[in-house]
């Protein structure tokens, strides 16, 4: 018998599955990776929209809350789930066909741990022809090495499923936690079980195998960086990193929220999601349509 979350349970949850298909895009020729997996919410003539990137346990549901939060605030929001990619340089090919599919320039990113470490590679596998307007970045890392586990992420592949769950919730618990972070962290391992072997092996090995981010690359990009200051799985000292790499970045700080904050804050992240894409109302890459209903009523006069 499968597991069950209360979350998953929720008549928001229920809402949203019920009013947002998933769709499955197959953007490589050889079709054996199998598609991305996305929901797609919000204004469709939005042309920068927000997508969301999941971390090593999470699928694309995992950001019902922003999608759903947002979207009502009319920002079209795409939470987007990759298939199995080994190297990064292959993801990023991946995720740059999936925009050319969906016919968008620039896309504002908000990435979870992996999903932020997958977003400036991608920044920076663009740089020259950009494709990201900007980033926002919670919990995430710029280099791999911070992982005990790197040197052996090569053999990530032919481990058994249970043995790749149980090294990823190692990670889940925490020491004080509140009834909204159990239910984000119960959701989050119904979404854990469910994952296939090929595709978390995948995600393991984009996780921990040696890399980093050339930040330098990154410097004309607008970038938010959200953290937790309870205790999650990276240390201070990554965090730290990160602060150095964006010296010029904003900072939305939650006293609390553990490794999931997107579900056990979720008002908080909105907002400040909200306040990180409200700069570029009026700009070439808003995520809204607010603005692109006023400038076409200013035409019109």
């Amino acid at each position: 018998m499968s597991y069950v979350s209360d979350l998953s349970q929720s008549q928001e949850y229920l809402s949203f599955r019920s009013s947002i298909p998933l769709r499955r895009i197959v953007v490589d020729t050889n079709n054996v990776k199998g598609g991305w997996r996305i929901y797609d919410c919000g204004p469709k003539k939005v042309r920068c929209p927000l997508i969301c990137l999941p971390p090593v346990s999470g699928t694309a549901d995992v950001f019902f809350k922003q999608a759903l939060a947002l979207s009502a605030k009319g920002i079209r929001v795409i939470s987007a789930e990759a298939p199995v990619y080994w190297n990064v340089k292959e993801w990023c090919e991946g995720f740059k066909k999936l925009l050319d599919y969906l016919e968008l320039d620039r896309v504002h990113i908000f990435g979870a741990s992996l999903g932020g470490y997958l977003a400036q590679k991608f920044a920076e596998h663009t740089h020259i022809c950009p494709r990201v307007a900007s980033l926002v970045l919670c919990n995430t890392f710029t280099d791999t090495s911070v992982f005990n586990n790197h040197e052996s992420a090569a053999l990530f592949w032919i481990l058994p499923g249970l043995v790749l769950k149980r090294m990823v919730m190692g990670n889940f618990s925490s020491g004080k936690v509140d009834p909204d972070m159990i239910e984000a962290i119960d959701f989050m391992v119904e979404r854990l079980e469910s994952l296939p072997q090929a595709e978390l092996a995948s995600r393991l090995t984009l996780n921990c195998v040696k890399g980093y981010v050339e930040a330098h690359k990154l410097a004309d990009i607008p970038v938010t960086i959200m953290d937790v200051f309870d205790e999650y799985a990276l240390s201070n000292s990554v965090r730290e990193e990160l602060y150095k790499c964006y010296p010029t970045a904003k900072l939305a700080h939650l006293k609390s929220g553990g490794n999931f904050p997107y579900l056990s804050r979720c008002a908080e992240v909105n907002l400040h999601l909200l306040i990180h894409l409200r700069q570029f109302d009026g700009t070439p890459f808003p995520a809204s349509d607010r603005f692109l209903i006023e400038r076409k009523k200013a035409s019109t006069r």
